[in-house]
């Protein structure tokens, strides 16, 4: 039988490339649900070629354009966040492709787990807010969850077959982004245009500047903890610039195993939604004649701070990686807009993990409440600047 999906967010970079994933194996799966926040135009085009049997555009006020451009398909469009989280409870779905950027994806994936679903997870900030919480609905309610980040997909697949009282430590890599290894004064000067700018990887516009701040690399820092069931200490990040290794598992004996391939999100994409099977393709393939070196370095945390506000907000727990997240999507957002410095960043997140308050023990409602405060709290700091 096929797969039946449901993409959430299929117009952002990791959805497109999903479609082209599936758009390869159409004879494995179909494409059940399509969702989009406000990328109207292309979710009309998507649903077009994929014709889904449900649709949702969270922003209410593109509902119309797309009712009314999908009105001579079996198509089903809905609007608003609520929906999100009932389209992929539908018996029709079999496996959640969860691609929504922040906070977002929270709730939607809640629902999904709480449904039985598989769940593919490209959402890091889910497990980075609610860890706890969504590692427990998958244990209660069966569904599998995997992860699609290029370097968790790495670790799972390193995993597969070993016990999990063999493991070490988790080694996760990171490309460094494009301003690896420059000064404090440097990075004074640079832009979010050179920051949108990442030697290795396509992605979204938020991704890319947490990739150049390493607080990407410190999100999945908390997502590996609770992905793999490992302590902070148990999980080291390397900076390999190639982005050949994806990550590392480091064993008992000191054995090591490595996942390798070229930097191309489609391979854990594809990984994440054919599981356990490894499907065949056609990407490139990795040369080791035509690779000269591979190199690794420490990550420097004195000059990209966010990686220790991550490890920090993990070791004290509760809802402050939920603070910290929040903060930091405001501050990428002010960044993107050019009303802060790339080195401002850390500092902002910083007093908002001191500020806000803190619960040992979050609710699903305090998760919400907390990201709505930290947000107000940090946009407050910036409009006093």
């Amino acid at each position: 039988m096929k797969k039946r999906v449901a993409i959430l967010g299929s117009t952002g970079s990791i959805g497109t490339q999903a479609l082209e994933v599936l758009l390869h194996h159409r004879d494995l799966f179909d494409v059940e649900v399509l969702t989009a926040g406000r990328n109207a135009e292309l979710l009309i085009e998507q649903a077009l070629q994929f014709v889904p049997s449900y649709v949702v555009i969270a922003d209410e006020s593109q509902y119309t354009e797309v009712r009314d451009s999908l009105s001579r398909l079996p198509i089903q469009v809905l609007t608003g966040m609520q929906a999100l989280a009932e389209v992929v409870t539908l018996p029709g779905v079999d496996i959640v492709l969860t691609a929504m950027v922040g906070f977002s994806g929270l709730l939607p994936t809640v629902a999904a787990l709480e449904a039985g679903k598989d769940v593919a997870l490209a959402n890091k900030e889910t497990l980075v807010v609610a860890g706890a919480l969504i590692t427990a609905l998958s244990k209660e309610f069966g569904g599998n969850l995997v992860p699609v980040d290029s370097e968790h997909s790495a670790i799972f697949q390193c995993l597969a077959g070993e016990e999990a009282d063999s493991v070490e430590k988790l080694i996760l890599t990171a490309s460094g982004g494009p301003f690896r290894g420059m000064t404090r004064d440097e990075l004074e000067q640079v832009t979010f245009h050179d920051a949108l700018n990442h030697p290795n990887w396509c992605m979204g516009n938020k991704v890319t500047i947490d990739s150049a701040s390493l607080m990407n690399k410190g999100l999945e820092v908390i997502e590996a903890r609770w992905l793999f069931g490992m302590k902070p200490e148990q999980i080291e990040v390397v900076i390999h610039p190639q982005s050949v290794i994806h990550s590392m598992v480091q064993f008992a004996d000191g054995s090591i195993k490595a996942q390798m391939g070229v930097p191309d999100m489609r391979l854990p994409i594809q990984y994440a939604l054919g599981y356990p099977s490894r499907l065949k393709s056609d990407f490139p393939r990795f040369s080791f004649t035509d690779c000269y070196q591979l190199t690794f370095e420490k990550p420097d945390q004195e000059i990209f701070r966010n990686l220790s506000l991550a490890y920090e907000a993990l070791r004290t727990g509760g809802n402050l990686p939920c603070i910290m997240n929040a903060a930091n999507e405001v501050v990428v957002e002010a960044f993107l807009q050019n009303r802060i410095g790339f080195l401002e960043m850390p500092g902002i997140i910083e007093e908002a993990m001191a500020t806000i308050r803190f619960i040992h023990e979050p609710s699903l409602a305090d998760y919400t409440e907390t990201d709505l405060e930290a947000r107000a709290f940090t946009r407050k700091m910036l409009s006093n600047r």
